[in-house]
């Protein structure tokens, strides 16, 4: 995990109270707690949720001001917590995915979230229903014509700052700028409207995995309570806005949020990440017009210069392994050159060798290479070819599925560059695992297979 933000923020002496003690209430009054939540939302006519750090701690990213928080080891002078996986490879947990199915059911209209890894987007839920009120580390924002751009990169800067890329508006063309607020910046007016008016308009406001210690965001529950809405908080630690509670519950965010979905009857559909390259080739006529000489490069869809993040290394050999020497490139950015006749048509085996945190080790994408052959552009449907990507994987249980979505031709130099999309993890969540007895961590796949014991579409009854 990349620590990357918390160290990119401005000094201040005073980030409030850290190494706040946690409280878990015994097994009897947490079930009973448990319960009067699902009823609460069960009932609810406009669910909104707010978030904080502790809804992504089981998914390796630590918190700031529990007792091993960023922020509490800094106070202390300890070495800050290594990292179990990249920022970037960190997945969403099974409270991430549950609030997918409550959105997807009608029962959750918002969310607002002080996060910033971006995990609520990547768990899929739809960005006009959520505020990120601190921004997000892998978006960057065009001020100019306001288009957002999804990265699955950190962006490398904090504070609003300009980036390296431009927008890909051809009418546009601005420099961008990351979205993540550093301390002096004010929250932005296109996230904190929407956050008041649903927390307004709220009949429950659920607090989960917050200390409701950061101003202004901190307060936005509270404007629920002038139209007669609840609020209810999911944390370890007690908070300044226990007393304005109708119910406060101490217990894991992951273990409440199981025990209410078996409550409601909703199962909780696995993860899928699918993670974008384009394979490009580039060619020219030799002097003596008796050679194509060639590149291959592999490239992140972002831009050119953008990093690969999920790609180690890349493995590079030919349907004639006799004709064609083979290579392996190491770095980025993965580049090959190579001449052949102009008449030959070959094809190339790319392996790609992934990092730690992907859920399977490698696998090999086929380009065939054809110079004579007209070269016209297709666009795939994107969105139909992802979908049934993600359903592949969830009925195969694994990762390594890949796609090609599109392939477009650039005349001068002649270029011919082709974007695929492949699945790099599936994690699966058993909500029983968590809701009785012992907590236990849900198992995620990674190269493995997961039992077919429960399917992933909804029950038709509530307990309620």
């Amino acid at each position: 995990m990349s620590l990357g933000y918390a160290e990119k923020l401005s000094y201040i002496e005073d980030v409030g109270n850290v190494g706040m003690s946690e409280f878990f209430d015994s097994s009897h009054v947490l079930q009973e707690k448990i319960e009067r939540l699902a009823e609460m939302i069960q009932k609810s006519k406009h669910l909104v949720v707010f978030t904080g750090a502790g809804i992504s701690t089981s998914c390796g990213i630590p918190d700031f001001r529990g007792p091993k928080g960023i922020w509490t080891l800094q106070r202390e002078g300890k070495p800050l917590p290594e990292a179990s996986l990249p920022f970037h490879r960190a997945m969403p947990s099974m409270t991430h995915m549950a609030l997918v199915e409550l959105e997807k059911a009608g029962i959750l209209k918002f969310i607002s979230s002080q996060n910033v890894d971006g995990l609520h987007l990547r768990s899929g839920i739809p960005r006009e229903k959520l505020a990120e009120l601190h921004g997000n580390s892998f978006m960057e924002a065009c001020p100019s014509c306001g288009v957002e751009y999804l990265r699955d990169f950190e962006v490398e800067t904090i504070g609003l700052k300009e980036t390296s890329r431009r927008c890909s508006d051809v009418k546009c063309g601005a420099k961008l700028k990351d979205t993540v607020l550093d301390w002096e910046d004010a929250l932005p007016t296109k996230e904190m409207l929407p956050a008041e008016k649903h927390c307004r308009m709220a009949d429950v406001v659920l607090c989960l995995g917050t200390s409701l210690q950061i101003t202004p965001a901190c307060n936005l529950p509270l404007k629920c309570l002038r139209g007669g809405g609840k609020i209810i908080i999911v944390n370890l630690q007690k908070t300044p806005k226990d007393k304005k509670a109708s119910l406060v519950i101490h217990g894991f965010v992951d273990k409440v949020i199981a025990g209410v979905m078996n409550l409601l009857n909703l199962r909780i559909a696995p993860y899928v990440r699918i993670d974008l390259l384009q394979v490009i080739i580039t060619q020219s006529l030799s002097l003596d017009e008796r050679y194509v000489n060639w590149n291959l490069r592999v490239a992140s869809v972002h831009a050119l210069k953008a990093p690969l993040p999920f790609i180690k290394s890349i493995e590079v050999s030919f349907a004639d392994a006799q004709k064609y020497k083979a290579a392996v490139l190491h770095d980025q950015p993965f580049n090959l050159k190579r001449r052949t006749a102009p008449a030959e048509a070959f094809e190339i085996l790319l392996k790609l060798n992934f990092i730690d945190g992907c859920g399977c080790p490698s696998i090999q994408i086929n380009v065939p290479v054809n110079f004579k052959v007209s070269s016209d552009c297709f666009n795939l449907d994107k969105d139909l070819t992802i979908r049934n990507l993600k359903e592949k994987a969830i009925e195969d249980l694994c990762c390594g599925q890949n796609a090609l979505i599109e392939r477009k031709v650039i005349l001068e130099p002649k270029t011919e560059v082709a974007n695929h999309a492949i699945v790099t993890n599936i994690k699966a969540f058993n909500s029983d695992s968590w809701s009785n007895g012992d907590v236990k961590h849900p198992r995620g796949v990674n190269g493995t297979r997961i039992s077919r014991k429960r399917s992933f579409g909804r029950k038709r009854k509530s307990r309620f």
